[in-house]
């Protein structure tokens, strides 16, 4: 490994604990407000590692530049905004407190306008930057589906809206052919914005649960359907050269 990447590895690895520590504070202080047991920062401080830690290894390989940029720095953020809602959803029996739980999503939500427009501007835009984005929303879509699913009176049909990306995963490992890359879409990245944030409004207190059922139906059907769409693009071209 050379001195560059070196440098760019070691770089990352301290900004990598710099945020679990950060995240774990922020959990420490949240833990009150978001009516939370005393295990909630060790669990968001499991799921933020846990991320990096599946995150970190290619950074090496798929990003080409001496400096990791502002806009992993912000994903990297948004990781931990992601790792804050998880432990309030995969605590067992424990209440949502769902306004300041809204905020929390929201926060996240809105940085996620930053990090490629900063990636694109300051020319770092790399294969890892856009994965490790792509990664984290899906992510963060899992788990405001499982905060919905707990504090709106909905069935299980909701996880759905999180369990998609991974059943498309699974089917590559099944089927090769379904592994190939995808070209970008502006189609797959509205969509996934307009999941987001129908997910957060299912999640407000201000909606019933009956226009937070029709909300996630809507968010669900979009979803399946531009899912749908990028499995008929591979299938057409499975046997191209």
């Amino acid at each position: 490994m050379g001195h560059v990447l070196q440098h760019i590895v070691g770089r990352a690895a301290l900004l990598s604990a710099l945020g679990l520590g950060l995240t774990a504070g922020g959990a420490s202080a949240l833990r009150l407000p978001l009516l939370q047991d005393s295990g909630y920062p060790m669990r968001v401080a499991l799921v933020f590692g846990a991320v990096l830690a599946v995150a970190l290894p290619s950074l090496p390989r798929h990003h080409p530049f001496p400096r990791l940029g502002a806009a992993n720095i912000v994903t990297g953020a948004r990781a931990g905004v992601m790792a804050l809602l998880a432990g309030v959803a995969t605590a067992p029996g424990a209440p949502v407190s769902t306004w300041l739980l809204v905020m929390v999503a929201s926060a996240g939500a809105a940085a996620d306008l930053l990090d490629g427009w900063l990636a694109r501007r300051s020319g770092l835009a790399s294969r890892f930057g856009a994965r490790f984005d792509m990664e984290i929303d899906a992510l963060l879509v899992l788990v405001l589906s499982a905060l919905v699913w707990r504090a709106v009176p909905l069935g299980a049909w909701i996880l759905a809206s999180g369990l998609m990306r991974y059943a498309f995963l699974a089917a590559g490992w099944l089927l090769p052919w379904m592994a190939a890359d995808l070209p970008p879409s502006r189609r797959r990245q509205a969509i996934c914005v307009a999941q987001i944030v129908g997910l957060i409004v299912a999640l407000s207190p201000l909606l019933s649960p009956s226009a937070a059922r029709g909300v996630s139906l809507v968010g669900l059907a979009l979803l399946g359907w531009s899912f749908a769409v990028d499995v008929r693009w591979l299938q057409t071209r499975r046997y191209t050269p």
